[in-house]
């Protein structure tokens, strides 16, 4: 396939996401020319319907263990091999649509800063007010402008430095844009987020269960990203080990095992918990989302901690975590 020789490429990754794919891709424009899709087993007609579309699509062996940093290697390496002068790559998930004019701001963020590697700006949930669980994502993306440790699925990178360090981690089940950040700030590289918009995304998350699940795998992440990197200057995540050790384990168990073993006054431990709540909420502002932010905040530490618990067991056991899915 002959491809116009680009400045910026993008890879576009996902599985079964049907009209939010096609949404993704055509909010690309011009640059479908220049897109690889990475497709990760659909049986929706993902990979044809974007090869109609114009992208170059790579369709995953399946039966080599899955991870959405396999699937973006994949895509960054076709890229590089179809247009070897790209210099900047937009990775994007398959459930997200491009912002008009992001493209162009952050490439030129990268072009008039040299020492960055990656420019991320605001992820928004397309329908937040559809579920809590939309509206906490949203409040999740809205990150601090500036300076930043760390990135997430969407951002614009340099090839060079992301080549340089090996791109992402194709072990990791989660969490592999922060632990390819740890890398790339650990060789002088920097992280920006701008104060622009920048993709529209929809979780589609309307049960309990689902939260649930992608806080455990949001657990096993902060465990085995903070592990592998533990001592490292640029390492990431163990406070967040730490709290969630506190809150989904000790805690509880200290209040528990003293109330039955010494005197149910241990029970006034877990007071604790509608304090804290209380600490976050108002420190986010006291409004109706940050209590519900809060105590979602505090109820996660659960599975995050079944994540970390999980981690710890296939350490133990020399087992290999496979996909914690909540779609």
């Amino acid at each position: 396939m002959n491809l116009a020789v680009p400045t910026v490429g993008v890879v576009v990754i996902g599985r079964n996401e049907g009209p939010r794919l096609i949404a993704c891709l055509e909010s690309l424009g011009e640059r479908l020319a220049t897109t690889v899709y990475v497709d990760s087993g659909s049986t929706d007609g993902s990979a044809e319907a974007a090869e109609r579309l114009g992208a170059t699509v790579v369709r995953l062996d399946m039966t080599i263990p899955f991870t959405a940093a396999r699937a973006r290697n994949s895509g960054f390496a076709e890229l590089r091999r179809l247009v070897p002068e790209t210099e900047f790559v937009q990775f994007v998930d398959g459930d997200c649509h491009v912002v008009e004019g992001w493209l162009a701001k952050a490439t030129s963020f990268l072009v008039e800063n040299p020492g960055y590697a990656i420019v991320c700006g605001r992820r928004r949930e397309r329908f937040p007010d559809a579920t809590v669980y939309n509206a906490l994502c949203d409040r999740e993306w809205d990150t601090p402008v500036g300076d930043a440790l760390a990135c997430g699925g969407d951002c614009l990178t340099r090839v060079e430095a992301l080549a340089a360090v090996g791109a992402y981690s194709v072990d990791l089940i989660a969490g592999e844009e922060p632990e390819m950040c740890v890398r790339l700030r650990s060789a002088g590289w920097k992280i920006y987020r701008l104060d622009a918009e920048m993709t529209l995304h929809d979780a589609n998350i309307t049960r309990l269960g689902q939260w649930w699940n992608r806080s455990k795998r949001a657990g096993h992440a902060f465990a085995e990203v903070a592990h592998r990197h533990f001592g490292s200057p640029y390492g990431i995540w163990q406070r967040n080990v730490l709290r969630t050790l506190f809150w989904g384990c000790l805690l509880p168990f200290v209040a528990l095992l003293g109330a039955v073993a010494l005197h149910p006054a241990f029970l006034l431990l877990l007071a604790a918990y509608p304090l804290q709540t209380a600490r976050i909420a108002l420190r986010e502002g006291g409004r109706r989302l940050a209590w519900l932010y809060a105590a979602f905040a505090l109820l996660a530490k659960f599975p995050e901690m079944q994540g970390v618990a999980q981690f710890a067991l296939n350490r133990l056991t020399h087992r290999r975590q496979g996909l914690i899915e909540y779609k």
